[in-house]
């Protein structure tokens, strides 16, 4: 009886141990794929501000290149003269 129970014990034991690195591995290959996930969310926040920097200054030189346009001697218009007419505005024959 002592004989069986010790090989079943053993056996036990034989079989928690072969088990051991299969987990480490396991657990190793999980730290590994966090680590790579980590270093990808990273990147991806990383150009999200890079594209938001980059909408931001063309949204900057929008505006400048629409303020260049409405009044191309940098004076603003006022709204009468924004409401001219074409014909107000010709000289007279």
């Amino acid at each position: 009886m002592r004989i069986t129970a010790l090989i079943a014990a053993s056996a036990a034991a034989l079989a928690l141990a072969a088990c051991q690195p299969a987990a480490e591995d396991k657990a190793e290959d999980a730290a590994s794929d966090a680590a790579a996930a980590a270093d990808t969310a990273a990147d991806a926040a990383v150009t999200a501000d890079q594209a938001a920097t980059d909408a931001a200054a063309a949204a900057g030189e929008a505006a400048a290149a629409a303020a260049d346009t409405a009044a191309p001697d940098g004076a603003a218009m006022t709204p009468q003269q924004t409401e001219e007419t074409p014909t107000a505005m010709a000289p007279a024959h």
